[in-house]
């Protein structure tokens, strides 16, 4: 299984995150950088490749292609302390606002692309061992004594904030649910989490390959990919009675693409991710297409989920990163309480 693992994310290891596709054996015409979360790894990697050779047909460039990945809110801030992305892919919303504060992104940037700039999504689910030895079915089996949870840190990466919303959600919509309970749910969960990676691939890892706790709560995608790799006679995947629809958001760094003479070929790309074939991909490598004809070719990989989104319960994410993930938040404060 280390094998396995060791050859599906090779690209982890890489101290600087940084990965390098040429769709040339020639020196390129154009060189981009995108700037992405940690799970995307793999989609891109193929995604560089279409889009590059769909590119060359169009215009005749030749384009070098560089990812960046690590956990979305280091990857931010990374671009806010200078890191050149030409565009950036990350898990949520309020990431891609850091760097419009920096002047970086144009404010308004979620109107450049259709849905608000998520051109996919996908939603959290629970991976366990085998056979489910915890007999664990829902987010209330998570506060049980004796559950070791492997989920990463909210204060870097994007995949453990929506993990958190998502569980405060399920908790405000219990009977009689309300703050107050939905504070003492998630503290009660967070009391159970035995390791907090930085992002979600290296708690994956840590589950996994590590084999360490008995859940891990992740994204659908990397849960269904894992499933794929290393065989489902090594983990089931548990969809919760209900989950938080995650919206990976899209933008085009335009203080680089300006001095770079790359904003066309940014567009173009983010484009490529809407194009029936864009979306094809990202079903292939488990996300949810927004396309409904891409989705409907792949449900049956994709189990119905009663899910709610971010601005129907939390006011949308400027409100949520304030009430829970500032320092000294909601979530400092239930960390800081564990015993």
């Amino acid at each position: 299984m280390k094998t396995h693992l060791k050859s599906l994310w090779a690209a982890a290891v890489v101290a600087t995150g940084l990965t390098f596709s040429m769709t040339s054996a020639q020196a390129a015409d154009r060189t981009m950088l995108n700037v992405s979360y940690d799970a995307t790894r793999e989609f891109y990697d193929e995604f560089n490749k279409s889009f590059g050779a769909y590119w060359q047909s169009r215009t005749g460039q030749t384009v070098d292609f560089k990812q960046s990945h690590g956990g979305s809110g280091k990857q931010a801030r990374s671009v806010v302390d200078g890191l050149k992305g030409d565009v950036v892919t990350l898990a949520l919303a309020n990431d891609i606002e850091e760097i419009v504060k920096s002047g970086q992104i144009q404010p308004g940037w979620q109107k450049e692309f259709p849905n608000n700039s998520a051109p996919y999504t996908s939603t959290i689910v629970f991976m366990v061992r085998k056979g489910n030895p915890k007999k664990i079915k829902d987010w209330s089996d998570l506060t049980k004594p004796g559950v070791q949870i492997i989920t990463p840190n909210p204060k870097t990466g994007g995949l453990p904030r929506w993990v958190y919303l998502s569980a405060w959600g399920y908790a405000l919509k219990q009977p009689g649910g309300n703050e107050v309970k939905a504070k003492e749910f998630v503290g009660k969960m967070y009391h159970n989490v035995k390791v907090m990676d930085s992002a979600a691939r290296a708690s994956m890892t840590t589950f996994a390959e590590r084999r360490i706790g008995d859940v891990l709560l992740t994204w659908e995608n990397e849960a269904l990919v894992t499933q794929k790799t290393l065989g489902k006679n090594q983990f089931d995947i548990v969809y919760p009675s209900i989950s938080i629809l995650t919206e990976p958001s899209v933008a085009i760094v335009d203080k680089t693409v300006a001095k770079n003479g790359n904003k066309w070929l940014a567009q173009g790309y983010i484009n490529y991710l809407y194009s029936p074939l864009g979306q094809e991909m990202a079903a292939k490598h488990f996300y949810r297409p927004r396309n409904a004809a891409v989705l409907e070719k792949y449900k049956a990989q994709f189990p119905p989920l009663k899910t709610f989104t971010i601005d129907e319960v939390f006011g949308g994410w400027a409100n949520a990163q304030k009430t829970h993930f500032m320092n000294g938040a909601t979530f400092d404060q239930i960390y800081n309480s564990r015993k």
